[in-house]
């Protein structure tokens, strides 16, 4: 599942023109080519790379992404997604479940396609799998965990609850993106819980 999300991505991005590049994405001070970039890095990122490179940015996630973005972005968006595609048939992994590449992405496919208007109908099955590990993940490995005290989801294109407390109710995607800070998707959900996903903290 991974391996075609990645493929399906490669092949979005390759009808591209640089202008599309350098849109904003959905991730907070990054364009369309950084996140790009932080694919790449992701892709690459082993199991005790990983632990290298957070201990040499002194255990802040933020500095670690940042410095693996500027590593590997290209001089040109082609060169990047080159890069991409050199890679994305890679099996390495961070030290975190598999589940993990899923949201990876899902959720930054989804930060690329959005502002571009582009769409993409996702197997079932992976947001679903993404959904329900970003709610069992802590809030510090950017997940959601704490948040499901709080607010019940309930998808209206899946047999999937989780949480407690007010609802909110949308497309499974929705949901995920919601919970995973992307304030954009709230507009796709209803509910008295949908307050509680907007909030900070």
């Amino acid at each position: 599942m991974v391996h075609a999300e990645r493929a399906a991505l490669i092949e979005d991005l390759s009808h591209l023109d640089d202008r599309q590049w350098e849109q904003p994405s959905l991730c907070a001070g990054w364009t369309v080519h950084d996140v790009v970039a932080h694919l790449v890095d992701t892709y690459r990122t082993t199991r005790l790379g990983f632990v290298v490179g957070l201990a040499r940015a002194r255990f802040d996630f933020d500095r670690q992404n940042s410095v693996g973005v500027a590593r590997e972005r290209g001089t040109t968006p082609q060169e990047t997604l080159d890069r991409l595609r050199r890679v994305a048939s890679r099996t390495s992994t961070p030290p975190a479940p598999l589940d993990s590449r899923l949201v990876e992405e899902v959720v930054h496919g989804e930060d690329i396609r959005r502002p571009l208007g582009l769409t993409r109908t996702y197997p079932a099955d992976a947001v679903a799998r993404s959904l329900r590990l970003q709610t069992r993940t802590p809030a510090s490995f950017g997940g959601a965990k704490e948040l499901m005290a709080r607010v019940r989801l309930t998808a209206t294109d899946a047999d999937l609850t989780v949480g407690t407390g007010p609802e909110a109710s949308g497309p499974a995607l929705s949901l995920l993106l919601a919970v995973s800070g992307r304030r954009v998707a709230l507009d796709d959900l209803s509910g008295p819980g949908v307050a509680a996903l907007g909030e900070d903290g």
